[in-house]
């Protein structure tokens, strides 16, 4: 199976991997993203302020991702949410629903002991798009 690595200028990485890769299935491009955090692209560090804007910026790397790809949030079919402190999911999904809208893509929200950089929320995604499209490197 072939797979093209979408490249995000200005999103630096926290491990070797790629933002995000594009292989086909079955008709479309399916684009597999990486986890995103509240990385900062600017400082390579999190964002100051707290959870809210953790997410937010989460959000904005994520549609980096998926812009680089030719896509957006309404390309997005399956979200996987990792959260430091589950206590958090009910301030999570208020942000969440501002950015994505209905038919909302499948989703997974996960407590985890611990995140890169220490972030509190990391979210990876699967998105589609047609089979020729050819945006992203």
């Amino acid at each position: 199976m072939h797979r093209d690595a979408i490249v995000v200028p200005g999103l630096p990485p926290l491990a070797p991997f790629s933002p995000a890769v594009r292989a086909p299935c079955q008709g479309s491009r399916l684009v597999y993203l990486s986890g995103q955090v509240g990385l900062d692209p600017g400082t390579g560090k999190l964002v100051d302020g707290g959870f809210e804007r953790e997410v937010e910026q989460a959000l904005r790397n994520m549609a980096a991702v998926l812009d680089a790809a030719g896509l957006g949030f309404d390309d997005v079919i399956k979200v996987n949410v990792y959260l430091a402190r589950m206590d958090d999911f009910a301030r999570f999904n208020a942000i969440y629903a501002c950015h994505f809208r209905a038919p909302y893509p499948a989703g997974t929200t996960i407590a985890v002991a611990g995140l890169p950089l220490g972030a509190s929320v990391e979210m990876e995604a699967i998105a589609a798009g047609p089979a020729g499209a050819t945006a992203g490197p």
